[in-house]
Order: C-alpha cells, then structure tokens, then sequence
C-alpha cells in the first residue's frame, strides 16, 4: 500500500525507514542551515524532532530560509518549523525550546536521549558546549561552519574539524577544541574565501549556499542513522 514515505522505503528498505521512524534528532539553531535540516528530515521520515531556537522571522530571512515567509515574520522560528513538519508528517513528534543554547542553559537538556545532535548555530561557545555534551552522552554531531559571505555551494565538504582549512570559523572551532582535548568533530565546511564584507556586522547571504549545507548535514544524519 503506497504512503507518503513509499518512494523512500524502496529506496532504502522497511527496516531502515523504521530506524529513522524510531529516531530522536535535536537540532540546535533554525535559521538558514537549520530549517532545511529540518524540512528533509522530517521529508526522510524520522520520527521525534527537537528544535531549539530562541529567534522570531524576520524580514532579512527572507533571502535563504525555508521557513521564512512574509506571512510567518515575527512568529517563533521553532514554531513554525513546527508547524511545517507536521504539516509534512502529521504523525512526527516534534519538541520546541524557545531559548538560546549556551553553558547556562545546556543542563536543561538530557543529551541521551538523542540519537543524533545537530549544531547550526554561530556562537563558538554554544558550538564548544553542543560538542562537550555529545560527548559526554556518547551522542554523534555533526557541525556546521560558517555559510555566510559565500555563493559557491558546490565547495562545501564533509569532513573532520582537524582536516579543515581556509573557513575561518573552523580554524577558531580547531584552537578551541584543542584547547579542550576534544580529538574529533565531523563539519560541514566550504574552502571557499568568504566574500569581504567591509563595514557590516553581520554575514551577507544568499538562498543556495546555507541551504545546501543544511541538506548535506541531513544527509549525512540519514545515511549514519540507518547504517
């Protein structure tokens, strides 16, 4: 009997698709990376969603999130990629937190129960704190490094933070990690020289670029969930 999931269990068969069902997955950060994590796992077919971000649509999302429509500015990111996945899965269990992960707020979360934990998220610290608690809890990451200032989506790897170069939030996340004797962390990243923005406070963007990070980390999800 055909359902929504059909096309995606012939692909990779019953048991896989009920792995993914089973699965529990946090995503921290629902912006121009995050949503798109979101939307293709929820399209994947994997059952429990935490999502957590303390940040409203606004205006200049526009350009690059999924989520962001003039008719959602102002709303709870979480809540409207909420709204979407179960709009796309009305049977996916989804869990919001409208807060702003750092150290203070992180012993408000129980990693274990997590199969898989994405950090989408800018501030270094909370990136140094998702990575800490994963491994505390024996939970794989992954993490994504820097999307802004770039228009070359077809450069982003897969890779380990200690193989990267070039991006220079991944050179800051190596110093730290270091520092930390934290010996491994799997990255999306781009070798690509980030645009100068002279004089702007925040990193320009463009739709193609975070969206294709966040699809290659849900792949990369996907494929290590069922494995």
């Amino acid at each position: 009997m055909e359902n929504q999931f059909s096309r995606t269990e012939t692909l990779i068969g019953k048991e896989a698709l009920a792995k993914l069902s089973s699965s529990r997955v946090a995503i921290f950060g629902i912006g121009g990376v995050g949503g798109h994590v979101v939307e293709a796992l929820a399209r994947s077919g994997v059952g429990t969603l935490d999502l957590i971000d303390n940040d409203a649509v606004s205006l200049t999302n526009l350009n690059r999130q999924i989520i962001a429509l003039h008719s959602t500015i102002g709303q709870n990111k979480v809540e409207v990629a909420k709204k979407r996945a179960l709009d796309i899965n009305p049977n996916i269990n989804v869990n919001t937190y409208k807060t702003f992960f750092n150290a203070e707020v992180s012993k408000e979360f129980d990693f274990s129960q997590y199969d898989y934990v994405i950090d989408a998220i800018d501030s270094v610290s909370g990136k140094i704190e998702l990575v800490q608690k994963s491994i505390e809890a024996n939970v794989p990451i992954i993490s994504s490094m820097g999307a802004g200032n770039k228009l070359h989506p077809e450069l982003f790897e897969i890779s380990d933070i200690y193989k990267t170069s070039v991006c220079p939030l991944a050179k800051v996340m190596r110093q730290e990690l270091k520092k930390r004797g934290i010996k491994k962390l799997k990255v999306v990243y781009s070798k690509e020289l980030p645009h100068k923005n002279e004089g702007q406070r925040l990193p320009a963007s463009i739709s193609f670029v975070p969206s294709v990070a966040g699809l290659i980390i849900a792949g990369v999800v996907v494929r290590d969930l069922i494995e």
